[in-house]
């Protein structure tokens, strides 16, 4: 990963408890590490136990408060309840809210069946809300606060092969907007960003092929595939108190990519 010093520090974020979910591997791994060396109190959430193991033990000497994990099937609504609950029993009335956790799996139309879609709300849609229920009340009382969806440029461009995780990414901005508007008189922000072409170990089948990745980024204005840390900075500007003034916006940190307005051909086939 980049040297945290390319990136700028937040005053307001020290000591602020915040809770990312699917913070293992990829952008969530950045996010973990990106807020732990603001100097907050930071716990997240994977399924993916070694990788957070590891991500702890490389952190744990060079930031204040040591990252916790706690491992959570965020598809299970009751367990979710139960975990966040453990998190603030620990850490603290939780400040930021990150829902990061999603999945992108590739399918046909003609693949999809009803518990495969469910499936797919579940995993990209559902625990964002519920998630934002479970910590409101602490948020509220703490003073209010900062939620951040992930969401991505597939939000406002639709692709093939895409088509559950575009439609959950839709619905991710009217979630962003309207409880923007629901909570904007107690003190928390709501706002999303929506990465673009990013190298994480997911996109490796094609960030890793020197031809396939040259294709994506020759429909990049910027030419090139973005890093996880510059995904992470824009959630630490948005988390901060520099941010006191934005909600309900979706910040797309994409190289430009949606100034297309639609994919070009074989964009990140």
């Amino acid at each position: 990963m980049a040297a945290q010093e390319e990136f700028a520090h937040y005053p307001s974020l020290r000591d602020r408890v915040v809770l990312i979910t699917g913070g293992a591997t990829g952008i969530g791994a950045a996010l973990v590490e990106q807020f732990a060396l603001q100097g907050s109190k930071v716990g997240f959430v994977d399924l993916a136990a070694n990788e957070a193991q590891e991500l702890i033990g490389k952190l744990k000497s060079q930031c204040v408060h040591t990252p916790l994990f706690l491992s959570c099937d965020l598809t299970d609504i009751p367990a979710l309840r139960t975990t966040f609950a453990e998190m603030e029993d620990r850490l603290g009335a939780v400040r930021i809210l990150v829902n990061n956790a999603a999945n992108d799996d590739r399918h046909e139309l003609s693949d999809v069946t009803p518990e495969y879609w469910d499936n797919r709300m579940a995993v990209n849609l559902r625990h964002h809300f519920f998630a934002i229920q479970s910590v409101v009340p602490g948020m509220r009382a703490a003073g209010g606060g900062s939620i951040i969806n992930c969401s991505s440029v597939h939000q406002i461009i639709p692709k093939p092969g895409y088509l559950a995780y575009s439609i959950a990414k839709g619905a991710m901005a009217n979630l962003t907007r309207t409880l923007a508007l629901e909570f904007a008189g107690r003190g928390i922000r709501v706002n999303a960003v929506g990465p673009g072409a990013i190298d994480t170990p997911l996109n490796a089948a094609w960030t890793g092929d020197q031809a396939k990745r040259a294709a994506v980024e020759g429909h990049i204005p910027l030419r090139r595939v973005g890093t996880v840390e510059e995904i992470a900075a824009v959630f630490a500007f948005l988390a901060s108190d520099d941010a006191s003034y934005v909600t309900g916006q979706t910040i797309y940190a994409c190289g430009g990519l949606t100034l297309f307005g639609e994919f070009r051909d074989n964009w990140a086939s």
